[in-house]
């Protein structure tokens, strides 16, 4: 049921977009759906902003006019999925390696919602590994400094670099994840500030203060939820 809770999702954030808008287009299987439904609209002189080669080429299938974030000066409307929806609309994202290009993007949007099938709320974030993106050279340097902040916010287990059937994973950007198994995150804005301030990291998958709105598909259909 979740596939039909992340397409209405989607679909109820692309009747938000109107004709005319620099719309940012998330990265994941749930923005995919928005992906969908905002072609299937047909809007007249939209710009879209892709946040991962995924979702560029996604949109190109569809017919969607691509620019890139240095064509424009501000994004209307961003709307993008994420891994977990905590308190306040505290995002944990990155599961598709997309974190960085999608923060940029959510940074230079007037709006941002985040959509999600009912799963991905949570009432404390970190179930969900949160992902660290870090420069490729000397990465396992890099690790161990993350491994210190983890342990310095009672976190345990040292986060692991993340690897696929074809090897290490790299992102659009050439650079590798780090995934860390948080179980608990209690205290989200000092752990990504505490993350941000190591040498090697370029960006975590923690997005606070940044989601105006939740659309989330539930099987009864979808509900809003408010920072």
């Amino acid at each position: 049921m979740s596939d039909q809770q992340k397409q209405i999702a989607g679909e109820a954030a692309a009747e938000r977009v109107e004709a005319g808008m620099i719309v940012g287009l998330g990265t994941g299987s749930t923005a995919a759906w928005f992906v969908k439904a905002l072609a299937a609209r047909n809007l007249s002189g939209l710009r879209c902003v892709p946040t991962s080669e995924k979702t560029a080429d996604l949109a190109r299938e569809l017919g969607l006019p691509l620019v890139t974030l240095e064509d424009v000066s501000k994004i209307d409307l961003t709307v993008d999925g994420a891994d977990e929806v905590g308190p306040g609309l505290a995002l944990i994202k990155g599961g598709g390696a997309a974190l960085l290009r999608e923060k940029l993007v959510w940074e230079a949007s007037d709006r941002c919602i985040v959509i999600a099938d009912a799963a991905k709320v949570v009432p404390v974030l970190g179930a969900f590994p949160l992902p660290i993106e870090v420069v490729a050279f000397g990465h396992k340097t890099t690790g161990n400094r993350i491994a210190d902040v983890l342990i310095d916010h009672d976190i345990q287990m040292p986060a692991r670099l993340r690897q696929a059937d074809r090897g290490v994973v790299r992102t659009d950007g050439g650079n590798v994840i780090y995934d860390a198994k948080c179980q608990a995150i209690h205290d989200p804005v000092r752990l990504a500030d505490d993350l941000k301030l190591i040498t090697g990291v370029v960006e975590h998958g923690l997005f606070l203060d940044l989601a105006d709105e939740a659309i989330i598909g539930t099987d009864a259909g979808v509900e809003i939820l408010l920072p």
